[in-house]
């Protein structure tokens, strides 16, 4: 699931085998395909943790799906990071209070699901690919009113910061399914650095064929 629609298209265009539309409800894309013989589907998001859910929420509850990966961009944290990176969230932290209010008021352990790691970290090995596994940070701002506390996270170990991953994470707790965030690295917020658009295009394709094979070499139930 990429955040972006016309990524989707892009995914499954270029990557997919036989690819059908499948769904251009308000013009959020979908798209049902297979990836050396594998049926994998690609659905667009949105922005945000409440347009990503509303899609995830009716892909679990309408479609049956068990598995959902989160395809996107992050902005750095560490200074060891690097434009191009690719960051498999084991956990994400947020500042939205979605998970809180599943628990009615406690805190969520928003994390991965491991099979669906462990394989995305070794099909990043197999590709020589620069892979970086630990938490990340979903922000409820792109554009935040006050003072963003990117020291603080920093501080406390967060890789980057994106917009979607807990709600995932905290959706797949809820109904059970396997769930995984897989970002590139697009901007460095400390560095104030940002990829080309080449660079990015580039570098997103080698994270789309790293998670798709990931899910071919992975044992359990056709993606979603």
């Amino acid at each position: 699931m990429p955040g972006d629609p016309l990524r989707a298209a892009y995914i499954a265009g270029t990557f997919l085998d036989d690819a059908r539309e499948v769904t251009s409800v308000r013009n959020m894309l979908g798209y049902t395909g297979t990836y050396r013989g594998r049926s994998v589907s690609v659905q667009g998001s949105g922005m945000g943790i409440p347009s990503f859910q509303i899609y995830a929420t009716e892909l679990i509850k309408f479609y049956g799906v068990e598995r959902i990966i989160r395809v996107g961009s992050c902005g750095a944290l560490q200074d060891r990071l690097q434009l191009g990176d690719v960051i498999i969230a084991l956990g994400a932290g947020t500042d939205s209070m979605v998970n809180r209010a599943r628990l009615e008021g406690r805190d969520l352990a928003a994390v991965a699901d491991y099979s669906l790691l462990s394989s995305a970290v070794a099909a990043a090995a197999r590709a020589g690919m620069t892979a970086h596994v630990g938490s990340i940070f979903t922000s409820d701002f792109f554009y935040d009113p006050g003072d963003p506390p990117f020291p603080l996270l920093e501080r406390y170990g967060y890789l980057a910061v994106e917009m979607e991953a807990a709600g995932l994470y905290g959706l797949a707790a809820e109904y059970g399914i396997a769930a995984l965030a897989v970002c590139t690295v697009s901007d460095h917020i400390k560095r104030q650095e940002a990829m080309s658009p080449e660079a990015r295009q580039t570098s997103f394709d080698e994270m789309i064929t790293m998670t798709l094979e990931s899910l071919v070499n992975e044992d359990g139930p056709p993606a979603g």
